[in-house]
């Protein structure tokens, strides 16, 4: 698989800690099925949802995958917008399950599983950040990131699946 060259530029190298987490993303494979199958069906476009679950000083344990709506029409192909309207719903309906919101996931239409600049200018510490690679329309890697706050650069998160 040959990467676009933007993704071994000095631009996206430098987001990139070398520093593994010493966190774990813990998820079962259905929702790893789930992610790959709707960046799958989105292809070529980027699909995005959110990562539901809780979260601990073991990790993100997502117990739940649910997708929203892309609304960035205009770079659908490389850039996802989550529909403001789909997180405020799904939000609300946690309220009291003890479960929340811990991250978003996202496909890279032919591009690496790994975060670009535009990924991390909208990322939040705490979060997990499940990038999947769809090549050629099939899901091929999927890879778990988190932003840590003292260098605001993207840590790689070693996924276990349940």
């Amino acid at each position: 698989m040959n990467d676009p060259v933007r993704f071994s530029s000095p631009e996206y190298l430098t987001i990139l800690d070398a520093r593994p987490s010493d966190q774990t993303c813990f998820i079962h494979a259905q929702h790893q099925a789930f992610m790959s199958q709707e960046a799958q069906e989105g292809y070529p476009l980027e699909v995005c949802g959110l990562l539901i679950g809780r979260y601990d000083k073991q990790g993100w344990h997502i117990e739940d995958v649910r997708a929203v709506p892309n609304l960035n029409q205009e770079r659908a192909a490389d850039r996802f917008e989550l529909d403001p309207r789909t997180y405020q719903k799904i939000d609300r309906s946690l309220r009291g399950t003890g479960q929340e919101i811990i991250g978003v996931y996202h496909s890279h239409p032919d591009c690496p599983a790994k975060p670009s600049p535009t990924d991390l200018s909208s990322a939040w510490p705490c979060w997990a950040y499940i990038i999947v690679r769809v090549q050629d329309g099939q899901a091929v890697d999927i890879q778990c990131w988190e932003v840590k706050e003292d260098s605001q650069k993207f840590c790689h998160v070693p996924i276990m699946e349940l």
